[in-house]
């Protein structure tokens, strides 16, 4: 029996490669842009970092990460999102103590054990960007900012930015307490991970995937209800900053980010494009996460944007991802003196940056000439006794079908 790919991961095909490029091209270049500069960390980490991080009553920690012990009986997790990670490597590399903010921004592979829908695998591909040490809310603004100029950017326009806050340490508990009252009485109804929930982290239950809890959490205290005043002070500036952005917004105090390290600024860039699930890119603040995973107490902002749903609304809009690379010469020859200088005449073509293609499989000049065809190549020349002699070339252009002489040396140029 084959051996196929595992459930909730999908193949990069050739076919496709060039939409993927176009769309990291487009996502450096913005990120530049802005400020932003790029890092990679590790695919795996300490599980540790993600308890902490993420939190242990979301779904993230509790059902979806691929842990394992390794050799050394360390428990390592395949990262399940970017921006711990990268606040590890801001501590642990001393970053902070630099002038500040730091900007960085990420392409990455994440893994989550959750079930496969329409643009979400269990090996997914997430573009983003954090924003350590201000707590202005231009910060706020700046990434919200970059996400709604890279969606433009890539054709994404029937798109509405929801924004809220999610409070901070010192108005949390009185929702916190709200919420448990309302909730106590449907205590008994809630699935058994909300029930796990209800003391350490009610707010979680308002994110639960359960259509049975979606119903009881209807009417349930809002976050936004209960802001002290400086979280209402810094909502209110956040929307002053998108209005003179001209970034418009829809305050949705329904918004619950899926990781427990948010505190005030929560966004979503939401499309009905892929049905229930419409979320395309979502982030926000987290003031306290630095400090939580070992460092100084120094705030944060930003963002996640997962590529594969990007692709596909992109695809689903009919965006020009322009064309897929493909030969700009294809050298075909006759007779074993000519395929050697044919081999000589590729290497020096690729060489001077010219996108050049010969055949390996060494099939005849009819069969040389339809493999051309295949790989669409722009022109094509052939060599022959007569071309090693004279050192000058016929080049054909494939489309125009004219044929013109060329020296060896000139070849490049004219093509």
């Amino acid at each position: 029996m084959a051996i196929t790919a595992p459930k909730g991961t999908k193949d990069m095909l050739p076919q496709d490669a060039y939409k993927w490029h176009y769309i990291e091209e487009a996502w450096r270049k913005i990120c530049r842009e802005y400020g932003f500069k790029e890092i990679r960390t590790p695919m795996f980490e300490s599980t540790e970092l993600f308890n902490r991080g993420i939190g242990d009553t979301t779904d993230v920690v509790q059902k979806e990460m691929y842990t394992f012990d390794d050799l050394g009986n360390r428990s390592i997790t395949l990262k399940p999102e970017g921006t711990s990670p990268t606040v590890r490597a801001f501590i642990e590399s001393n970053l902070y103590a630099e002038m500040q903010p730091t900007k960085l921004y990420y392409d990455i592979p994440c893994f989550r054990y959750e079930k496969p829908q329409a643009g979400r695998l269990r090996e997914f591909h997430q573009l983003g960007i954090e924003n350590f040490g201000t707590s202005s809310m231009m910060a706020d603004a700046e990434i919200i900012s970059l996400g709604y100029d890279f969606l433009q950017r890539m054709g994404i326009s029937d798109i509405e930015l929801h924004i809220s806050s999610v409070g901070c340490r010192e108005c949390r508990p009185k929702h916190r307490k709200a919420l448990q009252d309302f909730l106590r009485p449907k205590y008994d109804e809630l699935c058994e991970t909300c029930k796990s929930r209800y003391e350490k982290n009610p707010m979680r239950i308002l994110d639960c995937k359960s259509d049975k809890d979606k119903e009881l959490v209807k009417g349930a205290p809002m976050m936004i209800d209960f802001l002290c005043e400086d979280c209402k002070n810094d909502f209110e500036e956040l929307k002053s900053h998108l209005d003179s952005m001209g970034i418009k917004y829809i305050v949705d105090p329904s918004i619950v980010r899926g990781l427990d390290y948010y505190t005030k600024t929560a966004f979503e860039f939401i499309t009905t494009k892929i049905g229930t699930q419409g979320t395309v890119c979502g982030g926000g603040r987290y003031d306290h996460l630095i400090e939580e995973v070992g460092g100084p107490d120094m705030p944060g902002v930003g963002f996640g944007l997962g590529k594969e749903r990007l692709i596909m609304l992109m695809v689903e809009s009919g965006h020009d991802f322009g064309n897929e690379v493909k030969p700009q010469l294809f050298v075909a020859w006759i007779g074993d003196e000519a395929r050697e200088y044919a081999i000589s005449l590729v290497s020096d073509l690729r060489k001077k940056g010219i996108v050049s293609e010969i055949d390996t499989r060494e099939r005849n000049l009819k069969g040389q000439m339809k493999y051309a065809n295949k790989l669409g190549a722009s022109f094509t020349a052939v060599i022959g006794d007569d071309e090693v002699k004279s050192g000058e070339i016929t080049l054909k252009n494939m489309e125009s079908g004219e044929q013109m002489k060329v020296k060896k040396e000139e070849l490049a140029n004219a093509v």
